[in-house]
């Protein structure tokens, strides 16, 4: 589809030419030398170039080379402040620029150890954290209070033990994360670890970026607002990176029911409302669940996520009823149509609220299914809802555009555009199907044993058909326990089988799969990369445990907490493999998200090595879902790149308040225009 293009954004491409002969070749880049006070080179430091003379506040991030040279290349006509940020120094002044100017920047060391740690990524901080000696609770620790923003950050590890007791009631979610970790032996912990930061203890020094990792080109551009909970974003098809190339980017702002959009040509950054249907209009912390589930006969039970303004008693939390948000929508994923999907609420979710379609169905009636469908069509610029039976979070097409929904405790769900028409409602019921999961746990062939967990993750594995969940486990109201599972399911067969990462593996949270049928596991938890090759199985039947040769562990770049190796600090929200080579480490490169060291990190399969891409600035840049696309497949580096948004909650933690998008590139070396 071809997209009308602004006079600006034409000129910007290159497309016009002025009268009389090509033109010279005007520079689009900024470039210069970082040297330190004593005039030697700052080698692997980030240069910063920002602007807010566009649409939407906009920066570019480079790295310089062994001689401090470094080049941004690829910047709109604006005028730039540069400035430098790099492990050791002090942030430098800012110096402004324009396209074509060269622009030497001075810095200084930091003054201590203390004030050159206060750029470290918060897991470096985590790592200082001595949680108690218990199986799974530095795992659920993590699982549970980083779900929406990074333990470490300068406010999270500022407070003592009166103040961390407060700030666990601002949040219902994080209250009850709270009980469930033991509220005195969370507070010992935490209190413990604050104070010895404030005696002055400071975290190991990450490494300045080395080889590979100074080749990032990395841009950012803000949309949404300063309550904009950002929390996935999409650029293409994952089944076909080109699809959508040059066109907008779009996420949902989980907070305030939108969709946001990103036009990188334009650096336009716009919204566009999630509805909910029959005026529902009950915040997600206010909602509610009634049905024969907890047995509590007609009473209403309160079954709301509480997060920023939703305080445990009035008057906790200085936001409150800042998130109106009905439809809190989850995670977008683009169809082949260039449509975009999305997991989102349209109704209470209470039992007699459930379609008549739904009764036919086992494990549906009188469960909790939170979240159902929608698809915005960007020609229409119109949002249709859908009903569903079960409940829905993450959602994949495979190659057949069926569309896989992760999402409920009790079932998996799917459902079939093919056979849904807007004009026929019933149509709705027609199309969607879902199975309840049970395992055979004794080899018999006979399923035993009915698997109740929050399915997160979801992914077809496109070499056999099979669809993939992954229950994280150990988190307030999931019956699963520590270490969690993934769960395989075969639509030709009906089957299910379970599969739990062998230790220290715990906590599985995003899935994908490689060209090969090879799963990979984002295992939030322990910190680890998991492999899992279900053909090394002996045994695929029993309760999950059955198969630990099927699994390789890689423990993630950085620091651990305290003498225990193996629990990495950080934090991965998802993962993202790159089949088709968007980012340029090969096809199949896995991108791990560095969700708790403002980072994403790339795994080579080959070597079984990872490249860290570090997002400098902003801090406390929390990434959730990414996708990779090819906008040019002849441009080179140019022509494609990895998407991401910066979804921390609220964003109020982030050293700029304000979400954004954003795009890693590598190119071939650090001075490449």
């Amino acid at each position: 589809m071809l997209r009308r293009l602004a006079l600006p954004a034409l000129l910007a491409l290159g497309l016009l030419h002025g009268c009389g002969g090509e033109p010279a070749a005007a520079k689009t880049f900024i470039d210069g030398t970082v040297t330190n006070s004593s005039g030697a080179p700052e080698a692997g430091v980030w240069v910063i170039a920002e602007t807010t003379e566009l649409a939407t506040p906009f920066r570019k991030i480079v790295v310089t080379d062994d001689a401090g040279r470094f080049l941004v290349p690829e910047l709109p006509e604006a005028s730039y402040a540069l400035w430098v940020r790099g492990y050791g120094l002090r942030d430098s002044a800012k110096r402004t620029a324009r396209l074509g100017q060269s622009v030497d920047l001075t810095v200084s060391a930091a003054a201590s150890p203390q004030q050159a740690a206060q750029i470290y990524p918060a897991n470096h901080w985590l790592s200082l954290l001595k949680p108690p000696a218990q199986a799974g609770w530095a795992s659920t620790f993590k699982l549970g209070c980083q779900l929406c923003h990074q333990v470490g950050t300068a406010l999270t590890r500022s407070l003592d033990r009166d103040g961390f007791s407060a700030g666990l009631l601002k949040a219902t979610h994080m209250n009850a994360t709270a009980d469930y970790l033991g509220r005195e032996a969370l507070l010992d912990a935490l209190s413990t670890w604050s104070a010895q930061l404030r005696d002055g203890a400071v975290p190991p020094a990450p490494a300045r970026p080395q080889g590979l990792e100074r080749n990032l080109v990395l841009t950012q551009w803000e949309w949404g607002d300063g309550f904009t909970y950002a929390h996935d974003e999409i650029a293409t098809d994952k089944r076909a990176p080109t699809l959508n190339g040059h066109g907008p980017i779009y996420g949902v702002d989980l907070a305030n029911d939108r969709l946001l959009t990103l036009d990188p040509l334009t650096h336009t950054a716009g919204a566009t409302a999630v509805p909910t249907r029959g005026g529902f209009a009950t915040p997600w912390c206010n909602q509610s669940y009634q049905g024969a589930m907890l047995g509590t006969g007609d009473a209403v039970i309160p079954m709301g996520f509480g997060s920023l303004g939703c305080g445990v008693s009035p008057g906790v939390s200085a936001h409150e009823g800042r998130y109106h948000n009905p439809a809190n929508p989850h995670n977008p994923m683009m169809d082949g149509q260039g449509r975009v999907w999305i997991t989102t609420q349209i109704r209470r979710e209470w039992d007699e609220d459930l379609p008549a379609f739904c009764e036919k169905g086992e494990g549906i009636a009188g469960r909790y299914h939170h979240r159902q469908l929608g698809v915005f069509d960007p020609e229409s610029q119109e949002t249709t809802l859908i009903d569903t039976c079960y409940g829905t979070h993450h959602l994949q097409f495979d190659d057949k555009g069926v569309l896989w929904l992760s999402g409920d405790v009790f079932v998996i769900g799917w459902f079939d555009p093919a056979k849904f028409d807007p004009a026929r409602p019933e149509s709705e019921g027609e199309a969607q199907g879902w199975a309840v999961p049970k395992i055979d746990t004794t080899g018999d062939g006979e399923a035993d044993e009915t698997l109740v967990g929050f399915n997160y993750g979801i992914i077809p594995n496109p070499v056999d058909g099979s669809v993939w969940t992954a229950q994280p486990g150990a988190s307030p109201g999931d019956a699963l326990d520590y270490p969690g599972r993934l769960v395989r399911f075969d639509p030709a067969t009906g089957g299910f089988e379970a599969y739990s990462p062998p230790f220290p593996g715990a906590g599985p949270r995003g899935v994908d799969v490689d060209r090969n049928g090879i799963l990979w596991v984002a295992l939030g938890g322990s910190g680890h990369l998991g492999r899992f090759d279900r053909s090394q199985c002996a045994q695929t039947w029993g309760p999950g445990d059955q198969c630990p040769e099927g699994w390789t562990l890689y423990q993630s770049p950085g620091p651990s907490f305290g003498a225990d190796d193996a629990l990495g600090a950080d934090f991965h929200y998802y993962l993202f493999v790159d089949q088709f080579d968007t980012l340029g480490l090969g096809a199949d490169t896995v991108i791990l998200n560095g969700t708790g060291s403002d980072a994403l990190l790339a795994f080579d399969q080959a070597t079984e090595r990872f490249t860290v891409l570090r997002i400098p600035y902003p801090l406390n840049t929390f990434t959730r879902g990414l996708d990779g696309r090819i906008d040019d497949p002849e441009g080179g580096w140019k022509g494609r790149g990895l998407w991401f948004t910066n979804g921390t909650d609220p964003v109020l933690h982030s050293e700029v308040p304000r979400s954004y998008v954003g795009k890693v590139q590598l190119r071939p070396h650090p001075l490449a225009p």
